[in-house]
């Protein structure tokens, strides 16, 4: 079943009129080059992705909310979700209109006032329990999101109706969808995660008017694929050999290139019945938006067996290199170097160590990683930096152009990690060839860090408060400002030129979300999940 509800008694503001049930917009000349070209720009008023836009690069060009009075930013409005109490959605703004989603809930809201246009439920079979949900994908007059039972449905975006899903994966085989998905032209992306309880990765891609696969990309190859000499042959490893897409990707129009993280081989800490890199798991994939073929990857952690995945996200940023322009691609990754490439032929540019690691001597030239013996895995357990969730993770990272700074929530930290032989088991819900255990009285630190785009050095660091680890990400302004989710449930403003905190929020729950902004009605506000809320936040009219 499939329920949509239109508050009857809701005020809708004049700027989300034209999304209300029966009232159409004005259709636009060139409607799918000009969503485009929407996509592609710099946020402002709008937030129309996951990311922001395409990038990945989470800046917003809105400027009212800035450094000199940010210290007056007061709380403009609450809405609790029902059915959840725990969100991990970014919110997408279009239009006055905001989207948010909790499991299996899309909610429509006035972004103005908080008040519910219309909400969509979509049903789960019994036996599968509601999973965390980051939020949908937009385009011209529908909205895309991902079930926990592995559907793709598509919207409309005016009053909530379903126009049509798709089956992306088998909800009995391991699979689960968490990711906000990412339009692209007439097509919308979508990945798969749980590679943990030995689901084999792929991407697919669907036609944006039908819910038909245009097609599907695996992140694991069959044997006699390209690259299927770095799995053993011996044991059918591949068939459950991890390498999910669980976050979402960026895309380069110019270049017709999708960019996707993947996630770490199966099982996670046993690494001798998978013998050799195991790729493209732990990669950053290129693929070309119409066909899904791969255009280039870089693996950045080969044979992983901390379970540090690649699913950050792979930011796009065009600036002088070496003093040329050059179209770049940048991550901090969770195995503790932060990379720099060229986007367009996957060229190695840069490894700089950002956090806390003793697993390696550095990179190589073409950056490989140069393995410390002694740092896999034993059934005793041994001691390695970073620790399993990385020294970074999913929570978003962003860019300023301002001042050529790359902010990330980052860990410093150790874990005890062990392993044994582990056979798949269909149905177990865990392939990790057993697992990791906290060090008792060296609890990891939490930071966000600020560093230089052209050499990787760390320009500031803040360190953050609570416990030791958080989940919420960052967002940068042309107001100077970074802001961030810290580890004790707080959304902190800080200075993005010096790193000084500025404002701070307690949102009373632990944060597992990225800030974002928009601005409604002349008004910019700044929106964060937080356990069954959507906070948002402005400055006193």
């Amino acid at each position: 079943m499939h329920n949509v509800r239109v508050s009857r008694r809701t005020f809708v503001s004049a700027a989300a009129a034209p999304f209300v049930a029966g009232i159409v917009r004005p259709v636009l000349p060139s409607v799918q080059n000009y969503w485009a070209d929407q996509l592609a720009g710099t946020p402002a008023e709008n937030w129309l992705t996951y990311h922001g836009d395409y990038s990945g690069r989470r800046f917003s060009r809105l400027a009212a909310i800035a450094r000199a009075n940010v210290k007056r930013l007061q709380a403009a409005w609450v809405y609790q979700a029902e059915g959840t109490s725990h969100q991990e959605c970014t919110p997408v703004v279009r239009d006055g209109v905001m989207y948010v989603t909790a499991s299996n809930i899309v909610y429509a809201l006035d972004a103005c006032a908080g008040r519910k246009i219309w909400e969509y439920r979509a049903e789960l079979p019994e036996g599968i329990k509601p999973e965390v949900n980051r939020g949908v994908a937009l385009s011209e007059h529908r909205l895309f999101f991902a079930t926990a039972d592995c559907r793709l449905i598509a919207l409309d975006a005016r009053n909530g109706s379903r126009v049509w899903e798709a089956r992306v994966a088998d909800h009995r085989k391991e699979y689960r969808l968490t990711q906000a998905p990412l339009v692209i032209k007439d097509k919308v992306v979508v990945g798969m995660g749980y590679g943990d309880w030995g689901a084999r990765g792929y991407l697919d891609c669907y036609d944006q008017a039908t819910g038909a696969l245009v097609w599907r990309f695996w992140t694991v190859p069959r044997p006699g694929d390209p690259f299927s000499e770095t799995w053993p042959e011996a044991n059918n490893a591949w068939e459950n050999g991890g390498g999910c897409t669980w976050m979402t990707g960026t895309y380069d129009r110019e270049a017709n290139l999708i960019y996707w993280g993947t996630g770490n081989p199966a099982p996670d800490f046993y690494g001798e019945g998978r013998t050799g890199d195991n790729l493209l798991t732990n990669c950053v994939v290129a693929l070309d938006a119409d066909t899904g073929e791969r255009r280039w990857h870089f693996q950045f952690t080969p044979h992983d067996t901390h379970d540090w995945d690649a699913c950050e996200c792979p930011m796009l940023v065009d600036a002088a290199w070496r003093g040329r322009p050059r179209k770049l691609l940048v991550e901090a990754n969770r195995n503790g170097f932060f990379y720099v490439l060229d986007r367009i032929t996957g060229e190695y540019l840069l490894g700089k160590v950002f956090a806390t690691q003793t697993w390696a001597r550095g990179l190589d030239p073409k950056g490989r990683p140069i393995v410390i013996e002694g740092t896999d895995p034993t059934p005793a357990g041994v001691k390695v930096c970073p620790t399993v969730e990385g020294a970074s993770n999913w929570m978003s990272p962003s860019y300023s152009p301002r001042y050529g700074l790359y902010y990330v929530v980052a860990q410093d930290g150790c874990t005890i990690y062990a392993s044994s032989a582990a056979p798949f088991q269909e149905g177990k819900n865990n392939y990790q060839g057993t697992g990791t255990q906290r060090l008792p009285g060296d609890p990891a630190r939490m930071f966000i860090r600020a560093l230089e785009l052209q050499t990787g050095e760390k320009r500031w660091e803040r360190p953050m408060l609570g416990s030791e680890w958080s989940w919420g990400g960052t967002l940068a302004t042309a107001g100077d400002l970074v802001f961030v989710g810290d580890a004790a449930g707080n959304l902190v403003a800080h200075d993005a030129e010096k790193g000084d905190a500025l404002w701070h929020f307690y949102t009373g729950r632990d944060l597992s979300a990225s800030p974002m902004t928009y601005a409604s009605s002349g008004r910019q506000f700044v929106a964060l999940a937080s356990g069954s809320a959507i906070f948002t936040f402005a400055l006193p009219e």
